[in-house]
């Protein structure tokens, strides 16, 4: 069993829990912040509201490291010679990734026994970390969300550690477990020729094969999917500083939301908000509190989020 750095403050288990790497994201001068889904979605969670930990893998310095920069968020690890390192750029919205090291996979006996049973579980694989075979230990249940955004899952790198789009050959296998599906629509694109219409068809076909789908769109919004009917939700105005994390947050936040209210047309809206406040500050910094969310919900007019609604083909 790994070792917990942190428990979970009065409580047996989390509420959200979520298993992927935690990452160093490289900046042109040396330095450094704390990246990876489970960090964004962690956060977020526990900003919002609930009792939150993740289970993740990272070398010895980081993991000294992590209790403090992770104040009240439960933390499972293992020690990994290498700490999974990213280099981001963005050119107008555009992202160029490479891999500069990655930690060891991430296994079922990573996982507290006591945290397995936690109501909501987000899968956040970033550099294949995450095996299918992990998946099917943790089985959908009454009263528990089983998701995952797949972004680990649709990639690749060269010798060079550039980053580069793959297939997800396991997608079959891995969407019916799960209740839900969270990823960018973008992440996509590059499987249907850049053609927006294609991409909304391949995630219309992986809706038929998991409960609720959520595509994020930036700018445009996001897409909830629903067994073929899709309706999409606008965006919150923002003043965007770092677009880093924006999908893991929009993920954690919109988890957060079905869990306690049940409503995934709802939860899109608030999600959307949640991650219009997330990227007006560098990193982590701008992930809200609750007092900020609802002020953002409260300042717009009915009117401008009422949904699109699109029926299934016939």
């Amino acid at each position: 069993m790994p070792p917990i750095l942190q428990p979970v403050k009065d409580a047996d288990m989390p509420e959200f829990l979520t298993i992927g790497h935690v990452t160093r994201d490289l900046h042109p001068d040396g330095s450094f912040s704390l990246g990876g889904t489970v960090t964004f979605a962690a956060l977020t969670t526990y900003r919002l509201g609930l009792v939150a930990a993740m289970v993740t893998r990272a070398d010895s310095e980081l993991l000294a490291e992590l209790p403090a920069r992770l104040a009240g968020i439960g933390l499972a690890a293992s020690p990994s010679p290498a700490t999974t390192t990213f280099i981001n750029s963005y050119h107008e919205s555009f992202r160029i990734q490479y891999l500069r090291a990655r930690a060891d996979q991430l296994l079922r006996e990573d996982v507290p026994e006591s945290w397995r049973n936690a109501p909501v579980v987000l899968l956040g694989p970033l550099a294949q970390e995450l095996s299918p075979e992990l998946v099917h230990h943790f089985p959908r249940r009454p009263g528990a969300l089983i998701a995952a955004t797949p972004q680990g899952w649709l990639r690749r790198w060269d010798d060079d550690g550039r980053v580069w789009p793959t297939p997800w050959t396991a997608a079959e296998e891995v969407l019916p477990l799960l209740d839900v599906l969270i990823l960018s629509h973008d992440d996509l694109l590059p499987f249907a020729g850049g053609n927006r219409a294609d991409a909304d068809a391949i995630l219309a076909g992986w809706s038929m094969h998991v409960p609720l789908l959520v595509a994020t769109d930036g700018r445009h919004g996001a897409t909830l999917f629903q067994h073929g009917v899709t309706e999409r939700f606008p965006a919150y105005t923002t003043n965007e500083v770092d677009p880093t994390g924006a999908g893991d947050v929009f993920a954690a936040a919109f988890l957060a939301h079905l869990h306690r209210n049940g409503d995934p047309r709802a939860a899109v809206d608030f999600a959307n908000c949640v991650a219009s406040l997330s990227i007006e500050q560098e990193g982590i910094e701008g992930i809200p509190e609750m007092g900020r969310v609802r002020e953002r919900m409260a300042s717009r007019l009915p009117e401008a989020y009422q949904p699109a609604f699109t029926p299934p083909p016939t």
